[in-house]
């Protein structure tokens, strides 16, 4: 074929001749190409038909990782061992919050580092660092709420010694001590109630230093040490009866210091705190049940009363404030105040034999 298009371009001119020579040999061979490539296809009348014998089909497992990358930098194992052990702290712990928000801190602080040093994703970074900050606000939370409570000197005791075997937390105790209560004083012989005069709705007061006596009619009765109540068996027997007067006289026997509450606020913020009114009627009953003894014992001293603190009570249901009610109503002689005080010594006999076997 070459050699005939040959003798014919000798017959012709030569450029012309040429260029149709080419392209006659150009056409041919990729009408050559064209056959080779469509031999697995069998021509119909209806189109293209696949021959599947002469066929080969690619694989279709697009998804398969035939290849894996190498692994990650150090940075980005150390912070999964963060997650890792902060997920795994066991709830019993005590600072087991503290302690997986503060690993959740760091690990998020590494990942930080790892997009933006070794992976260079500006995705991961700012969903790490999202993570982050919501991690370290509530760390922060939970450091503030278990910081030292710093407790006032003059009511450090108060609290060691009423409250603190309660379980009464350091920070429940400020709020109950520092919003509407304060701290008075009286000189020795100034009176705290005078009977017949004072009114028992105004306050609630806890004895914090010196001795205070309690008397009736000029006749002493007993006497209040420091971590007592002055005035418990008024605010018991009044919770239902307002209006009432203080049936003794308390007079301060040395330079007194004690700690007052407004008795109808206390009384609003105890009903917002179930735990702590709890709390009060215990104190208060136990402090009511010592003071039914020192009727009986009027040289109880402040060691001895700590001494019946620790011992259970059998009369913490009896009202004091009956007591002196009946006192007045007996007779206004000393053979009444005898009577009193021996109709009261059968109850009070109870706790002599614990007592006495005191250590």
């Amino acid at each position: 074929m070459a050699g005939d298009l040959l003798h014919q371009c000798l017959g012709e001119q030569g450029e012309q001749c040429f260029g149709w020579a080419a392209r006659r040999m150009r056409l041919s061979a990729f009408s050559k190409m064209n056959t080779t490539a469509m031999s697995p296809l069998t021509v119909t009348p209806l189109g293209f038909v696949p021959d599947l014998k002469n066929s080969t089909l690619d694989p279709l497992n697009e998804t398969a990782c035939e290849n894996w990358k190498e692994i990650h930098h150090l940075v980005f194992h150390v912070a999964n061992i963060c997650f890792a052990v902060g997920l795994v702290i066991p709830t019993t712990l005590n600072l087991h919050m503290i302690l997986l928000r503060g690993l959740l801190t760091i690990g998020c602080a590494l990942f930080i580092i790892w997009a933006t040093l070794y992976r260079c994703a500006l995705d991961i970074m700012i969903w790490n660092s999202v993570f982050l900050v919501v991690n370290l606000l509530h760390f922060i939370y939970l450091v503030y709420k278990r910081r030292p409570i710093k407790i006032e000197k003059e009511l450090s005791s108060l609290y060691k010694r009423m409250f603190e075997p309660l379980h009464v937390p350091p920070e429940l105790f400020q709020r109950l001590t520092g919003q509407f209560c304060n701290i008075q004083t009286l000189k020795t012989g100034q009176a705290y109630a005078a009977e017949d005069k004072t009114s028992v709705d105004d306050r609630l007061s806890i004895l914090l230093k010196g001795k205070m006596k309690v008397s009736y009619r000029g006749h002493f009765l007993h006497n209040i040490y420091p971590c007592a109540f002055i005035d418990s068996p008024e605010f018991r027997s009044t919770q239902m009866n307002r209006g009432e007067k203080f049936q003794v006289t308390i007079i301060a026997d040395d330079n007194c210091k004690f700690l007052c509450w407004s008795r109808e606020r206390l009384t609003y913020f105890l009903e917002s705190e179930p735990f702590l009114y709890e709390i009060f009627k215990y104190l208060i009953g136990k402090d009511i049940t010592n003071k039914l003894y020192s009727l009986n014992d009027p040289t109880l001293n402040d060691k001895a009363s700590k001494k019946i603190d620790r011992q259970p009570s059998l009369c913490s249901q009896l009202s004091v404030m009956q007591m002196r009610n009946s006192m007045a109503s007996t007779s206004d002689s000393e053979d009444g105040l005898q009577m009193f005080l021996r109709g009261t010594s059968s109850a009070s006999s109870l706790l002599t034999g614990p007592a006495e076997r005191l250590p």
